[in-house]
């Protein structure tokens, strides 16, 4: 597999996405990246990481937010209104790292409307990690050791700003089946088995246009 694909990945909250997603980067060779996106976006701009991270995945356009987490990471960079300390401004600096790394080679990549970032490119693979409400509460109350209330709570709110940052900046509905190539259900086939199918499908189609 030589060929430059990128494989992207949007997932709800408790499906395993994130998992799914490190595994078939596992199984395929390639990079992989999602927090790992934040370092190299800092490093790019000369921003502090804590104002990447405050603003991750947030359609929030907050100055005062934003120049509180600056301070925060005791960074020497000042940000005056007008200049970079903004959600808009966040954005694109991550969008051009996504395509920076998109154009380097073999990838896979989580969230951050990576997918729509390169809708243009022709090595795109898009994928979308979802699973029913019963298999995601029970995840979440294993792996943050909440009760099922909590657990639920966390999921809502987490989906819904996922979906409003993708909304937001996309024009696009987050989770439409008519934004990614394949989606997948974790609650039926489980996490190693959906990063096997993933991994399979994109060597199909990569073999096919190569």
């Amino acid at each position: 597999m030589n060929r430059k694909f990128v494989l992207t990945f949007a997932r709800q909250f408790g499906s395993g996405g994130h998992e799914v997603a490190e595994k078939t980067a596992e199984l395929l060779g390639v990079p992989f990246y999602d927090k790992d996106l934040i370092a190299l976006a800092a490093k790019e701009s000369g921003l502090s990481e804590n104002l990447f991270e405050g603003l991750d995945e947030k359609p929030t356009n907050s100055l005062l937010y934003s120049l509180v987490m600056g301070l925060q990471s005791g960074s020497s960079t000042y940000c005056r209104y007008g200049d970079v300390a903004s959600s808009d401004n966040i954005f694109r600096i991550q969008a051009q790292v996504i395509r920076e790394l998109a154009e380097k080679g073999p990838c896979v990549i989580v969230g951050r409307c990576s997918d729509y970032v390169l809708r243009k490119s022709e090595n795109l693979i898009s994928v979308f990690v979802r699973a029913n409400i019963e298999f995601r509460t029970e995840r979440i109350m294993r792996l943050y050791d909440m009760k099922e209330k909590p657990a639920l709570d966390h999921i809502s709110k987490t989906d819904k700003r996922r979906s409003s940052f993708y909304n937001f900046y996309t024009n696009r509905i987050w989770g439409s089946a008519d934004n990614y190539d394949i989606s997948i259900s974790t609650d039926r086939c489980g996490t190693d088995r959906a990063a096997e199918i993933i991994t399979d499908f994109t060597k199909d189609i990569v073999d096919r246009n190569c």
